[in-house]
């Protein structure tokens, strides 16, 4: 539960913190694009009013040259002031120079003669000579600029000046003014622009400050600065305009300065403002997002509750908020749909795993269950209980032969047979998988679950008809008795398995569970092992006898036989294993193992058995198996093998177990050039007219008639009926058994065709044979 709350918590925290982080980037985003654009303006703005303050400022120097000259050229008409020049009263006219230059705010007031001599000055003694230098070529330069007004570095302060003739009428002398461009003026500009005026002044090589109406901070980036529009290093912003100015002597610049502060302050409230808008904004988002993100996470919560009630098996409770009409009530929807569709897979997976779908018979594990409780029950009690284990006999060849649909009708009718018979309460019939069934007897011992077989074998006895087929049943059975002969339902189960093989094996209908069949039981299982083992490790061997023509005695083929060289128990004969191997099935692998070998050794044939042909026997699994000849097929195109250099050996009794198929898969071996032989021929109850229709080349007469013809005539006569049969059918003639040389004779008499027996040679080893081929052909060779 506690992990179910950080799920929801941690849904919430993505869905709130997303929203957030997204609203925060578009804020920031617009916020850096107002604030961009608020600064873009101000400079603008600020460029503009520096644009007009410099205008203003030359304006006003220009004013104040203006108001220098007319108050020279009053100064020049003042009666009294010619009348002090033309009586040469120099300390009048240089009072009244100053009086008048303090009146009007001229630092410089001079009187020329017409040779621009000073005759007097307010200037003291000792600037007179720099005075005297500064204003030589001042005539000049009004009579090339008369409107124009020089600037003059004096001790690295600017100043302006005027001269203007006194005249009488002729030209008797010059009335000079000067004025500094001072801080007054600086501060005149700064009450009329809100711009702040540094001066500085060049000469000689020095450059001096002249004055400044703003900080020291300020004017010293200001001095440090070169030419541009903004000045760097602070916390204010600041834009600089410099204009430079005429000079007679050095340079001199004007720098106008203007804060932008105050143009972006009412943007900076407006920006503060914005900022608390957004956080109201953030704070309202948030508080949304989490109220919507836990409308969400709620319902997904009961939703996941849901979930884990349905991996506990709890599928009655209905998913809750079905209701809704949104995307939510449309997954509680789906859940809940899901939730009924698993509740009722659940219930048919539990019919499955308890039920026999095809017969409806309780199966193995419903078994298993119903026995162990039985046996609970029955214990304080004391009442013995029996479990009869059923196997149905030749249920797959009425497969193979009638179809699945036919022996699944089969299954159904033994499952109905053996349900009439069980009438007793608690008593249980089931079926435990493919031809097995098992039947649970409470309060029976072992007699009268024998007594319970024979019933069963008797209602066997009446045949099954279906359609237009007749099926006789019959089955192997076993009995085991709880607590006899087990003291747990598993072992129980186990030992009516084995009493029931071990019926089947003997033929025997139904028997008792017995110890000793229990080493039986294990010694099969431990021989299947190790004949696994046998062909994975090569402990197999290739055996041959020969096969020779008659007359002559020309070796043309040899039969194939396998041995088992156990690495403990020496070599093992072939009735020790080949029938398990073939009630097992086993002996595909064999006929497999022994094709390839057989293979191989005809693959390295010297030149004189170049010819030599192998015969191969094949049972009745091997003519049943749909992959038989395309296996045959890859090994001989592997060792590069003709398959005329093969004859394969069928028993009669393979043949008519089912005729269809095997005809089928003969003619495909026939076809692929294999040469075809029945095997053990008389022994069996074949129909000459179906023998007829099998694409056979020969017949192989059984050793026991052969054997026979010395001592009984009806042996011989059969004999010579089967060679001539096979001879007239155009078959060849091998006859087996041959003991003796009189016996050998007596089939050339009858012009039999080939012959193998002990009289010949025992089946030997390969490499012995290969010997005993190369003896036999240098004895035969000359007779040749």
């Amino acid at each position: 539960m506690p992990r179910l709350k950080r799920g929801a918590a941690s849904l919430i925290t993505r869905l709130v913190g997303l929203s957030l982080l997204l609203l925060l980037v578009v804020q920031i985003a617009g916020f850096g694009v107002v604030r961009q654009s608020i600064e873009a303006n101000a400079r603008r703005q600020v460029a503009r009013e520096l644009d007009i303050a410099e205008h203003v400022w030359e304006r006003m120097l220009a004013q104040k040259v203006e108001q220098l000259r007319d108050s020279a050229t009053l100064l020049a008409a003042d009666y009294g002031f010619r009348s002090a020049i033309n009586s040469g009263d120099v300390e009048t006219v240089q009072s009244v120079l100053e009086n008048h230059g303090s009146r009007i705010g001229a630092t410089v007031t001079a009187f020329l003669d017409p040779q621009f001599k000073v005759t007097a000055s307010s200037l003291a003694d000792e600037h007179m000579g720099l005075d005297q230098r500064l204003i030589a070529d001042l005539p000049a330069y009004l009579s090339r600029n008369p409107t124009g007004a020089p600037l003059i570095v004096i001790q690295g302060v600017p100043h302006q000046f005027v001269m203007v003739p006194m005249r009488a009428p002729l030209i008797i002398g010059w009335v000079l003014m000067g004025f500094p461009v001072s801080q007054d003026l600086g501060k005149e500009m700064g009450l009329l622009l809100q711009v702040d005026v540094v001066l500085v002044t060049q000469s000689e090589g020095q450059r001096r400050l002249a004055f400044s109406t703003t900080t020291p901070e300020v004017t010293q980036r200001a001095l440090a600065q070169a030419e541009g529009a903004e000045l760097s290093g602070g916390s204010e912003l600041v834009l600089a305009r410099h204009v430079p100015m005429k000079s007679r002597n050095g340079e001199v610049e004007t720098i106008l300065l203007r804060s932008a502060e105050e143009v972006l302050a009412p943007y900076r409230r407006l920006q503060w403002l914005l900022a608390l808008i957004s956080g109201g904004g953030l704070l309202l988002v948030a508080l949304g997002s989490s109220l919507v993100a836990r409308r969400i996470t709620t319902p997904l919560r009961d939703l996941l509750l849901a979930t884990q009630r349905l991996a506990v098996g709890e599928y009655q409770t209905p998913i809750a908020h079905l209701e809704r009409r949104d995307e939510i009530g449309n997954l509680a929807r789906a859940f809940d749909h899901m939730r009924v569709d698993i509740d009722h897979q659940q219930s048919e997976i539990r019919h499955l795993a308890y039920w026999d779908r095809l017969t409806g018979l309780p199966n193995r594990e419903r078994f298993r269950e119903a026995l162990e409780q039985a046996i609970r029950d029955n214990t304080p009690l004391a009442r013995p209980l029996a479990v009869v284990s059923l196997d149905l006999d030749r249920f797959k060849h009425v497969n193979d032969v009638l179809g699945y649909a036919f022996g699944d009708r089969l299954l159904q009718a033994v499952a109905g047979r053996l349900q009439n018979l069980v009438t007793e309460p608690g008593d249980l019939v089931a079926r435990r998988g493919g031809n097995e069934f098992a039947v649970l007897l409470q309060g029976c011992d072992a007699k009268a679950a024998l007594e319970f077989t024979q019933r069963i074998a008797r209602a066997f006895e009446v045949p099954l008809a279906f359609d237009d087929q007749t099926i006789d049943l019959s089955a192997g059975m076993g009995v085991a008795c709880w607590p006899a002969d087990a003291d747990n339902a598993d072992l129980l189960l186990s030992r009516s398995e084995i009493a029931m093989y071990t019926a089947k094996r003997k033929l025997s209908g139904a028997l008792l569970y017995d110890a000793a069949f229990d080493s039986a039981s294990g010694q099969m299982l431990s021989l299947l092992t190790e004949m696994r083992r046998a062909v994975e490790h090569n402990e197999l061997r290739l055996f041959l006898q020969p096969k020779v023509s008659l007359p002559g005695g020309q070796v043309l083929a040899a039969e194939a036989l396998v041995r088992w060289q156990h690495p403990q128990r020496g070599l093992v004969p072939p009735m020790d294993f080949i029938p398990f191997a073939e009630q097992t099935g086993f002996v595909r692998q064999l006929t497999l193992w022994m094709f390839e070998a057989a293979t191989r050794l005809i693959a390295g044939l010297p030149e004189p058995l170049a010819g030599l042909r192998i015969s191969i026997n094949l049972s009745t699994r091997d003519l049943l198996d749909p992959e038989l000849s395309t296996r045959l097929g890859t090994l001989l195109q592997r060792h590069e093998v003709r398959p005329e250099r093969f004859c394969l050996e069928i028993t009669e009794s393979a043949i008519m177990d089912d005729p269809q198929r095997a005809e089928t898969m003969l003619n495909r071996l026939s076809e692929q050039g294999f040469k075809l032989s029945i095997d053990d021929f008389g022994t069996g109850y074949s129909s000459l007219a179906y023998l007829k229709r099998l694409p056979v080349d020969e017949l192989k007469i059984d050793k026991s008639f052969v054997m026979g013809m010395e001592k009984d005539e009806d042996d011989a006569k059969i004999v010579r009926s089967t060679i001539d049969l096979a001879h007239n059918l155009g078959l060849s003639v091998v006859a087996e058994g041959v003991e003796s040389a009189a016996i050998m004779e007596r089939l050339g008499q009858l012009q039999c065709d080939e012959a193998q027996g002990y009289h010949i040679s025992r089946p030997l080893p390969a490499e012995a044979f290969l010997t005993w081929c190369a003896q036999q052909t240098a004895v035969t060779a000359p007779a040749a």
